[in-house]
């Protein structure tokens, strides 16, 4: 039974990843706003996640690897693979596609290695992704939302400091 309940947060945090994997899917099929819609459900099982495990007390390190494994799914590729399917300028969303997840595992890295408590360092890959997919409901001003999106990608491997909430 504890090995059960030791793995009962795992199963949010693979609903993370699933809807982040059938939102890829949603992407290549064209329907990228959809997909956005996913994320916020990816958001919701990656807020229960966390809240589960401390509330059973059975943080551990392969919850939280697995965590940032899916976060990097729902919330760097997802957001910017949808941009590039969306996007007009090919160059500039291109940039967005390869920079905005790199930036958003970059940030993970830095949390796995130097974890901060009662702040984040950089703005957190959920919150940038979030942002992203928000963009994308937006008129299309490709150029503002491609500058939009990689100054989120910078907040997110800034040294800012944001207040855990």
């Amino acid at each position: 039974m504890q090995k059960i309940v030791q793995f009962f947060p795992n199963i949010f945090t693979l609903a993370n990843l699933s809807s982040g994997i059938v939102a890829l899917v949603l992407i290549v099929n064209h329907l990228s706003r959809y997909a956005t819609i996913l994320v916020l459900f990816s958001a919701l099982f990656d807020l229960f996640d966390g809240k589960i495990a401390r509330s059973l007390k059975v943080t551990n390190g392969f919850g939280v690897e697995l965590d940032s494994l899916a976060d990097i799914v729902s919330f760097g590729v997802v957001p910017a693979l949808a941009f590039y399917e969306t996007s007009t300028e090919h160059f500039i969303s291109a940039l967005v596609l390869i920079i905005f997840p790199i930036s958003g595992a970059l940030r993970l890295a830095r949390f796995m290695t130097h974890p901060t408590q009662g702040y984040f360092e950089g703005l957190p890959i959920t919150a940038a992704g979030l942002t992203l997919c928000l963009l994308l409901w937006l008129p299309n001003y490709v150029n503002a939302k491609a500058c939009i999106a990689l100054l989120l990608a910078f907040l997110m491997i800034s040294k800012m400091r944001i207040r855990k909430l």
